[in-house]
């Protein structure tokens, strides 16, 4: 079967990627020059299959009110004359109750964990790099709460991670997940895209993808414009829409109203400056929304929300919010003077449930609306996408899209 994927980000490179080891014919589409140079070009860095609480929880909605006059908050919702972003709202609201947070924690649980396996598998067989560290997650409360089980004392966090020390004064303790790990992802699309390519799976960069035409209720085709400026429509036996926060626009036409919604979010990069200094175990600071990441020699630090549609600007001010809440805690690690500012479009579903499977037409599927966790769940996506369009019954039990 002849399969045309829209989007190279991470997600859409790995289903390509399982899509081709299924034995189909896969061609790529993607506007820019390379992969993953959108969402997953420099993104938090962990693979948190074991600590991915949606966005939508208890107490949120308070905060985020508390937040709206901070131009530094952690979730800031710049409101607009958008139609799409007040449903958005009022969706993620209604799934702010604890049993929906606790239904959607599970299944975001199950799919990281089945995804992270399958990309421990891939890593074995392939010996794919991309600065990974399997050291686990620490999280890091600074007078938030109280002892629970499981709780690590400020002792127990910095004899799982010794950079934490500079920041002992300010912590009440943490949680470890010790199975979690942490990565370049930009560096894992780049090398899973080329060794995809190797499998026969073709990319065509530098696309204008346009617009699906259909016939007899059936996707017929997608117009583009490639390299040479020409028109055509290309046809293909199915198609996948991973086109991350743009999915909509392109769904919209065809009566699919998907509910994702742009969720703008900051990262910061700067070099080691002290290797005794920096942390090693990736890191989520939970009073400012942060996660840390050690690649290689580079820190990476990213976070924060912001509702603002489609707007991509760099807000110097919730970076340097960033490298000042860094700098604060780990005052050694990192050359705030060499920090690379970068923002991206997260695909953000209400419930941090990615749309994954079949639409109203048989031949187009989704894997697409991952938000936060994109990097986390992109293998078992692209393996549960493969087995879906081979008629198989994926491995993992989630609420696909377009199952009974």
């Amino acid at each position: 079967m002849k399969i045309v994927i829209l989007g190279a980000g991470v997600v859409g490179v790995a289903a390509a990627w399982y899509l081709r080891l299924a034995g189909h014919d896969v061609q790529v589409l993607d506007r820019r020059e390379g992969p993953g140079l959108e969402t997953s070009f420099a993104n938090g860095g962990q693979i948190s299959a074991d600590h991915a609480a949606p966005w939508a929880k208890p107490g949120v909605p308070l905060q985020a009110l508390k937040w709206m006059l901070r131009e530094d908050a952690p979730l800031l919702f710049r409101l607009r004359a958008d139609p799409a972003q007040w449903r958005w709202a009022l969706q993620f609201l209604r799934n702010c109750t604890a049993a929906r947070f606790r239904a959607n924690a599970a299944q975001l649980t199950r799919l990281g964990s089945y995804s992270r396996a399958l990309l421990r598998e891939l890593r074995a067989e392939t010996g794919i790099e991309y600065d990974h560290l399997a050291r686990g997650i620490l999280v890091l409360y600074t007078g938030e709460r109280g002892f629970e089980p499981g709780w690590k004392t400020p002792e127990e966090c910095v004899a799982i991670e010794p950079a934490v020390a500079s920041m002992k004064h300010l912590l009440n303790g943490g949680r470890y997940v010790p199975g979690d790990e942490s990565g370049d992802a930009y560096k894992f699309t780049v090398e899973l895209a080329k060794l995809s390519a190797q499998r026969g799976v073709r990319f065509d960069f530098e696309t204008d993808i346009g617009s699906f035409s259909v016939e007899d209720r059936k996707i017929s085709g997608v117009s583009i414009r490639g390299k040479d400026g020409k028109p055509e429509t290309l046809r293909g036996d199915a198609y996948v829409l991973a086109l991350g926060s743009y999915s909509p626009l392109f769904a919209r036409p065809l009566g699919i109203d998907l509910p994702i919604y742009p969720l703008k979010g900051y990262s910061v990069t700067m070099p080691v400056k002290n290797p005794a200094a920096a942390w090693t175990v990736s890191l989520s600071d939970e009073a400012h929304k942060l996660v840390f990441a050690r690649l290689g020699d580079r820190l990476r630090i990213a976070g924060t929300a912001e509702l603002n549609g489609y707007n991509t600007e760099i807000n110097q001010v919730r970076c340097q919010a960033i490298v000042k809440r860094t700098m604060e805690l780990f005052p050694d690690a990192g050359d705030p003077g060499q920090a690379q500012y970068w923002a991206g479009l997260r695909p953000a579903t209400p419930s941090n449930i990615p749309c994954i499977g079949r639409t109203k037409y048989p031949n187009l599927y989704l894997n697409t609306g991952h938000g936060t966790l994109g990097w986390t769940h992109a293998c078992g996506s692209g393996r549960i996408l493969a087995d879906i369009v081979g008629g198989r019954k994926p491995e993992v039990d989630f609420a696909f899209t377009g199952s009974d």
